[in-house]
């Protein structure tokens, strides 16, 4: 009698560090079976095949949406979840006070009996990725474990998976490891543990995007910005666009704006007709994060490192971003969205409403009519998984081996007062100081209230993978490192008049002020020198084409010393956190903002 099992595949890698990793984490989760990701059209499909027959994946509408499917995550798993992440540093201070620390001991202590044995019954996914273009020598290489079929199908959008990623780490190249596993979606056994000396990330308890693919926020922020500061280069929470200006030339900016504050609308801005006619084009490079090196021209250089948009459904539209929308007509993952009966995605401020008499099944599968407006149809915090390359607005710059140069940093952020529409920096140092200064008012993309004005430092608060002190040197660092540094400027299209009306038109007409800050990096636009930074006029921007009453747009400008005064103190308590490893080259840029507003 022969034996009748097949027999196992070779491993397709020949580098010992990643086998020996692989083979410990098999002994650890004790998996049934044992899948090597490849990235190839037939894994695509079986991983379909497969979550369509268990129920976690639903297929939608196959001629409107074709390719597109829908996942509904445990209804206790649907946001980052800060409280319970954690950098795991061996000294307490090097993580600082943003964020939360355990010992390496205490985490290891803590999670290894809850991964031992918890794939039993489960398939263990090895999924190789590559953050950046393949072949960049600005990429770098990741490998997740997970026993999540959905984090194996999002991976492969959200980063270049499979032989590709193993064929640039070679049998002696280094990665990032990372081990997750949904275990029993617990929140009282849910953990996101960063091991920022060893490079090493643990995800126990959750399947949602942010604490699962574990090659976006844990790696591409959290480990990439400790390895950036070791190294001497950026991992940032930018946007990046491409600014092309009616004779062609090409400007590209890095912008920081905490999550779900309009990032993805700008990185596909579509210009409004009476410049478009002019001209005026806006690309996209990447919406999210940007990895940025100086190159050997003493500019700064940027890279987007992943290969999708993991972006907010509620609030995209065809008003607000037409190009998100027409990204995600195909090959799409849609997680807790509703769905109408006829299989089409919907969320509230999708920009049209079914029938009043229509049913819709909502992000918790509970079939009701529209008029049922109890609560809403698509979770606040659903989003589209879509491939970048499918963006009607791509730059074809996108995956440049060497990246982009960056002539302009923006910083931005939810503010109803205080901070204009569009401000200059003074020089690189007072960028800094708007960048550890900016502030937000908190959305639905992390668990916890919303609405409530926070400082953000660099939208890096719950993403900086070391002491933000430190974070907030390095930066200072690297603008005496770049030869060349690009303006800095901050921006706020969220600012109301005093009846909660917005003050700014905002998406398309956001392109006016990249003009301005494109006119002061090429040295012909005019700013008026305020207290808080250069702004412009109204005359200054080009206002051709813009319905917005003269007095609406000069109340967005305005600069009131008497607001800036009440921020003083919340400053002084916000650099008080960071102690001693505050630079004091900041505590001297907020005596000069003082000094300011008394002259």
């Amino acid at each position: 009698m022969t034996d009748a099992s097949p027999t196992p595949l070779p491993p397709p890698t020949q580098n010992a560090a990643l086998l020996a990793w692989v083979a410990e984490c098999v002994r650890l989760c004790q998996p049934d079976t044992l899948h090597w990701c490849d990235g190839s059209e037939d894994e695509k499909a079986a991983l379909i095949a497969g979550m369509l027959a268990d129920g976690s994946l639903h297929p939608l509408h196959a001629a409107r949406f074709p390719g597109c499917y829908l996942h509904r995550s445990n209804p206790n798993d649907v946001a980052r979840v800060e409280q319970v992440t954690f950098i795991c540093s061996e000294l307490e201070a090097d993580a600082g006070p943003t964020n939360n620390w355990m010992s390496p001991a205490d985490a290891r202590a803590k999670l290894t009996p809850l991964f031992d044995g918890c794939m039993r019954g489960r398939t263990l996914y090895v999924i190789p990725y590559v953050m950046g273009p393949v072949g960049s020598p600005l990429s770098k290489i990741g490998v997740e474990i997970t026993d999540s079929a959905y984090v194996a199908l999002s991976m492969r959008t959200m980063t270049r998976v499979g032989t590709a990623a193993l064929e640039q780490l070679g049998a002696n190249g280094e990665f990032v490891p990372g081990l997750h596993s949904i275990g029993e979606l617990d929140p009282a056994r849910r953990f996101v543990c960063h091991f920022p000396d060893e490079r090493l990330i643990w995800s126990y308890g959750s399947g949602y995007g942010g604490n699962a693919l574990l090659g976006k926020k844990c790696f591409a922020l959290r480990i990439a910005s400790a390895m950036a500061q070791g190294e001497g280069w950026m991992a940032e929470h930018m946007l990046l666009l491409e600014l092309t200006d009616p004779q062609g030339a090409k400007t590209y900016f890095a912008g920081a704006f905490p999550s779900a504050c309009g990032k993805t609308n700008l990185a596909m801005l579509i210009p409004p007709p009476a410049l478009a006619t002019q001209g005026w084009q806006v690309r996209t490079i990447g919406d999210d994060i940007a990895w940025m090196h100086v190159g050997t021209d003493g500019r700064l250089w940027a890279i987007n490192p992943e290969a999708g948009f993991f972006g907010v459904a509620p609030g995209t539209s065809h008003q607000t971003n037409p190009n998100a929308l027409a990204t995600t007509e195909r090959n799409t993952l849609f997680t807790n969205v509703a769905v109408t009966d006829d299989g089409l995605p919907w969320w509230e401020g999708i920009g049209w409403e079914p029938e009043t008499n229509a049913f819709l099944t909502d992000w918790k599968g509970n079939r009701r009519p529209f008029s049922d407006q109890s609560e809403p149809f698509a979770h606040p915090n659903s989003r589209f998984t879509a491939p970048a390359a499918q963006c009607p607005c791509l730059s074809p710059h996108w995956e440049d081996p060497q990246g982009v140069p960056i002539s302009g940093i923006l910083f931005g952020g939810r503010r109803n007062t205080t901070v204009p529409l569009v401000l200059e920096a003074f020089s690189w140092q007072h960028g800094v100081f708007l960048g550890a200064t900016m502030a937000s008012r908190t959305t639905a993309a992390a668990a916890g209230a919303t609405g409530v004005l926070r400082r953000d430092p660099f939208a890096m608060l719950p993403f900086c993978g070391y002491h933000m002190g430190d974070y907030f040197a390095h930066w200072l660092q690297m603008g005496l490192r770049i030869p060349r540094p690009p303006a800095v400027f901050q921006v706020n299209w969220f600012r109301k008049d005093a009846d909660g009306s917005y003050l700014w038109p905002g998406y398309g007409e956001n392109l006016r002020a990249l003009i301005w800050m494109n006119e002061r990096i090429a040295g012909r636009g005019s700013a008026v020198n305020t207290p808080v930074g250069l702004v412009p006029s109204p005359g200054d921007l080009h206002l051709a084409g813009l319905d917005v009453p003269a007095d609406r747009v000069a109340a967005a400008l305005q600069v009131r010393t008497e607001e800036w005064g009440q921020e003083i103190p919340d400053i002084k308590e916000h650099f008080a956190r960071f102690g001693e490893r505050l630079p004091r080259e900041l505590r001297g840029e907020l005596a000069a903002l003082e000094q300011r507003l008394r002259d």
